[in-house]
């Protein structure tokens, strides 16, 4: 019988060994294959126990059970259920279509598990040692499992198509020769993409990669300190949320969840720059509790990110910069102690409408927040802010806030420019507190009329002037414009004179201060 009948009926090939003739019989059956020994050390896929014939199997033999295997039993439904195997030589499935579901747990795998371009329904790959896997333009009508597995050279799941979940958790996965360890560009994933308690050792990107649900890096380690980026995910799009916050630890843990309390916690740590540039994220970005741990050349970069809520709630980075240039969003929920100091915050452009303020912000530090923003002035984040706080119904602070925006812009000016600001502050706060003016004419009016009543003031036309009245005289000469009829009746000499000079001119600084103030006001409304 030639050997395409021998498999086409069932019969077990003569070519395979005992052991691959084993799997082939558990294939047609449906049933899982199990050679482990039973001693965790030794059943280790990923310790150094050397496994023998007895739990070994050709690449080879495994690609032609999932290409070209034997019909299954009657009553059954052929699959490849593999537990405990050493895979010897390399699987190369490049461009095939697998039609039997595929589940390896425990594996190891002698050399690169080559997927390119194939098509599956289930690929189930659970705690495999696997020296790297290729799976460009890989495409899944359901899940692709990798959790608990290890990838000494890394993953590449360019443009694939994974049709339900992506699940990476627990995996831990090793630069490749590009320093990537998961390159993932363009990849669209119907649903989840669950890589909770990741180690990546290298820079995992997500260029342009389209996401159905969530992705959910709860956990996870990122280390590239060595590179720019330890995650590059420019132009990532996620129909919910982006979660780099805590994982549990432990049996109580429960994958997507909030850790209970009493449940042990990993935090999101990452060791190097992240680039989320130009992201489209339908729920929100959360960074609760986040730690990362930049050079002074690396960012933590959301520029023109797009996001109904950004949780900005991490540990404050103590090197590095924050970027959210020309990113908008709804509401911006953070801590005081979350932004980063003057000269690593970078703002403009960022556009939020509602601030959710986690525990206390108070003003003047939300001040230093937005002063934080630019090393040179800039009125945009002063007027962004003060518009959130208006919106609100903190009219004050918002006033607090356009006064701080002049005092900034005034340090920027010429020394003349810089007296005139100093005068409209110490008046009238830059309009921004009218009653101030009242306050000032009110004191230089009782005083001045107190000095002006010891005045000699003889009149300069004898019988043609009012009655001398030094409080009506002080106002007259406070209030521009407005003639009252006292100045010009009598004569002043000395320092007198000087005296109703110098109320003449704070007379028109307090109205031309008035008038700026308002006229600002005006703007504003």
């Amino acid at each position: 019988m030639a050997e395409g009948e021998a498999r086409r009926s069932g019969e077990v090939p003569a070519d395979l060994t005992a052991t691959e003739a084993g799997m082939w019989q558990a294939f047609r059956n449906g049933s899982v294959y199990d050679l482990s020994s039973g001693d965790s050390v030794v059943d280790d896929p990923h310790g150094g126990h050397p496994w023998g014939p007895e739990r070994t199997v050709r690449a080879r033999a495994v690609c032609w059970l999932l290409l070209d295997g034997p019909p299954a039993l009657a009553g059954r439904v052929s699959s490849l259920k593999l537990v405990g195997v050493l895979i010897s030589g390399a699987l190369d499935l490049a461009g095939g279509t697998v039609v039997p579901y595929v589940e390896m747990r425990a594996c190891r795998f002698e050399r690169d598990v080559l997927l390119p371009e194939a098509r599956f329904t289930t690929v189930r790959l659970v705690d495999c040692s696997v020296p790297r896997l290729e799976a460009a333009r890989l495409q899944t009508e359901g899940d692709l499992h990798l959790p608990r597995c290890r990838f000494l050279g890394g993953i590449r799941l360019t443009d694939a198509r994974i049709g339900t979940d992506l699940l990476l958790n627990q995996a831990v996965v090793h630069r490749d020769r590009s320093g990537r360890s998961i390159a993932a560009d363009g990849m669209t994933v119907g649903q989840d993409l669950q890589a909770e308690l990741l180690e990546s050792h290298g820079e995992l990107s997500l260029r342009g990669a389209t996401i159905g649900v969530s992705v959910s890096l709860r956990g996870a380690r990122l280390v590239n300190p060595s590179s720019r980026l330890a995650l590059n995910a420019p132009q990532l799009t996620v129909e919910r949320s982006l979660y780099l916050t805590p994982a549990g630890i432990g049996t109580q843990a429960r994958s997507g969840m909030t850790p209970a309390r009493g449940t042990r916690i990993q935090r999101f740590e990452c060791q190097g720059g992240v680039r989320l540039d130009d992201g489209r994220f339908g729920d929100a970005v959360d960074f609760e509790r986040a730690r990362f741990t930049l050079t002074d050349d690396q960012e933590l970069s959301l520029r023109r990110v797009q996001t109904p809520e950004l949780r900005f709630l991490g540990e404050r980075p103590a090197r590095g910069r924050v970027a959210l240039s020309g990113a908008r969003v709804v509401n911006l929920m953070d801590r005081a102690d979350s932004w980063p100091g003057p000269g690593r915050l970078h703002m403009g452009g960022f556009a939020y409408e509602n601030l959710v303020p986690r525990g206390p912000f108070p003003l003047a530090e939300r001040l230093e927040w937005v002063a934080a923003a630019s090393a040179e002035y800039a009125p945009e984040p002063y007027e962004r802010l003060a518009a959130v706080l208006r919106a609100g119904g903190e009219e004050e602070d918002a006033r607090e806030v356009l006064l701080a925006k002049q005092r900034r812009r005034r340090e920027s000016l010429p020394l003349a420019a810089k007296l005139w600001g100093y005068a409209q502050d110490w008046t009238v706060a830059y309009g921004y507190r009218p009653g101030r003016a009242a306050v000032w004419m009110a004191v230089l009016w009782a005083g001045g009329s107190l000095a002006f009543t010891r005045a000699y003031h003889p009149p300069i036309k004898s019988g043609e002037h009012p009655a001398w009245d030094p409080a009506l005289f002080v106002l007259d000469l406070l209030l521009p414009v407005i003639d009252l009829g006292q100045v010009g009746f009598w004569q002043l000499r000395g320092g007198w004179q000087w005296l109703a000079v110098a109320f003449i001119l704070l007379g028109w600084i307090l109205a031309t201060t008035v008038a700026a103030g308002a006229t600002r006001a005006l703007r504003r409304g």
